[in-house]
């Protein structure tokens, strides 16, 4: 069925949700797990010292994020009897970084999750899961938490 799974995690508990489905399925599949955290690099623009200090400040704070978030993951997916790998990976665009990431990998299925964001926030912030269901050549398994409402 499934060899390798991609699993893109955010740190929010929709994300934990996608863990969880991951394991169930690497336990099933006896899959291996790749875990990724994508990191944009530029988030804003500034020019001088402070674009320098509030650059530095940011991506320490993004790295410190990710470090945790790879963290709890890997202790549920270790609670669960399965071994991952991890990578923390830069990418201005999300999605990419994503399909990117699942291309060098290997992958033969993405395991995420969904903020189900609607209208005008959608439209401003957009989906990446959106994205990646659209662009992936793979298969794409995306998680909702089942509390969000329409």
């Amino acid at each position: 069925m499934f060899h390798h799974i991609l699993l893109p995690i955010d740190g929010s508990p929709t994300s934990q949700l996608a863990v969880s489905r991951a394991a169930t399925l690497a336990q099933l599949t006896q899959a291996k797990i790749s875990v990724i955290y994508v990191i944009d690099p530029y988030p804003f623009t500034g020019v001088g010292a402070d674009f320098a200090v509030g650059q530095a400040n940011y991506t320490s704070a993004a790295n410190a994020e990710a470090d945790l978030a790879m963290s709890v993951a890997r202790k549920e997916l270790e609670a669960a009897g399965l071994s991952c790998d991890t990578q923390v990976i830069e990418s201005s665009a999300v999605a990419k970084g994503i399909l990117d990431a699942a291309h060098a990998v290997g992958a033969d299925l993405i395991v995420m999750g969904s903020h189900g964001r609607r209208g005008l926030e959608k439209l401003v912030l957009g989906s990446v899961a959106q994205r990646v269901v659209s662009h992936a050549d793979i298969t794409v398994m995306v998680v909702r938490d089942p509390s969000v409402k329409d």
